[in-house]
């Protein structure tokens, strides 16, 4: 199968690797080891290639995640996704990796290059889908720290284990850490990566917290998921049809870092950046899109659709979809990138005021198991 062609050029990962670079300096040089406040500011760019040179449109907006306080915030579980269709597909989904979720998983591993904390155990949440090649970079990266493969379903965890384990006769598994195929405990990972899982999640904010739970004061996050102007070519089609969504409502970069905040980490970092992938025909883009996910919408079409729907669908987007100079078919995908580090834990003061071991422990610095 011909993977589909990215139109995004070296110019345009080059500028998002800039900007995602001076700002991982920054979350690392803070005095004292508070983070320090600067301002970056990232421009969203539609971009296409004709002849070797590219044209743009630029919009710059701040990529900090506060907004003003008269802007409500989303509520906490998307109202556009239905957790019944999300569960079927985490239970059908292919055991692979896509070849987007490798793409961006890649890009986000450029960004480890400005982290100066070596984590002596991480975690990835999510490694089946969201990157077994790219999985195997990690490792070499931190050859001697201890793995987490954490996987929900229990056919991707035997996925994992078949994909990922070391068998005894392979020297890697002689001098490194055997990989545990599990959640990690409370406080045990100093990082944690999870790529392009965060969109199909019912509750953000519950998933926020374990992540949270999961990593040691001073460790970080590393996630990416897609943002609202993802398939935005076919959402319209649908529009332009009368049919109901195309998919679900995706979060915007701002809400999720409001959402980091409260979910008790520190000063996130986001950026987004749009990829457009191209096809030479409507039934190699739907493909491509079966294998990235499901339409989660409530409102989606009840029931199955037969040939004709299909073949009517396939007519609108040869029809309606704006086509590059060599006749192929354009479908975006915005990609959010965030990174954030969970910070010292605080007590409000009051009259009486009740602490956990764990948080005490932290606060004080001393090692789990420590006397």
């Amino acid at each position: 199968m011909d993977r589909p062609a990215a139109s995004d050029t070296a110019q345009h990962r080059q500028r998002g690797k800039l900007v995602a670079n001076r700002a991982m300096q920054a979350l690392q040089t803070g005095a004292d080891g508070q983070l320090r406040h600067t301002a970056h500011w990232l421009g969203n760019c539609a971009e296409s290639v004709e002849k070797g040179f590219c044209r743009r449109r630029l919009n710059t907006r701040s990529i900090y995640s506060g907004r003003p306080n008269d802007e409500p915030m989303k509520t906490e579980r998307p109202p556009t996704l239905d957790p019944a269709a999300v569960a079927r597909w985490q239970r059908i989904a292919p055991l692979v990796s896509p070849w987007l979720h490798e793409e961006v998983a890649s890009r986000m591993l450029d960004r480890l290059q400005w982290i100066k904390l070596q984590p002596k155990a991480w975690a990835h949440w999510g490694a089946v889908r969201g990157g077994l090649q790219n999985h195997q970079r990690l490792v070499q990266k931190y050859p001697k720290s201890q793995c987490f493969v954490v996987e929900a379903q229990s056919n991707r965890a035997r996925s994992a284990i078949k994909n990922i384990a070391n068998s005894w006769w392979r020297p890697a598994r002689w001098f490194g850490k055997a990989t545990r195929f599990e959640g990690p405990p409370t406080g045990g990972v100093d990082m944690l990566w999870a790529n392009m899982a965060l969109h199909e999640t019912p509750d953000p904010q519950a998933l926020l917290a374990k992540w949270h739970s999961c990593l040691s004061v001073g460790g970080f996050l590393m996630f990416s998921c897609l943002g609202p102007d993802t398939a935005i070519e076919l959402r319209e089609v649908y529009q332009l049809l009368g049919w109901p969504p195309a998919g679900h409502d995706l979060t915007d970069m701002h809400d999720w870092g409001d959402m980091l905040v409260r979910s008790g980490f520190a000063e996130p970092i986001m950026d987004m950046e749009r990829i457009t992938l191209t096809f030479d025909s409507p039934a190699r883009l739907l493909e491509e899109l079966a294998g990235l996910g499901r339409n989660f919408h409530p409102a989606r079409f009840a029931g199955l659709r037969g040939r004709g729907w299909r073949r009517r669908l396939e007519e609108a987007l040869e029809k309606h979809l704006a086509k590059t100079r060599d006749g192929r078919l354009p479908l975006t995908f915005e990609v959010i990138y965030g990174h954030a580090l969970k910070a010292q834990p605080k007590v409000k003061i009051s009259a009486l005021s009740a602490v956990s071991v764990q948080d005490m422990r932290s606060m004080l610095g001393v090692g789990i198991g420590e006397d």
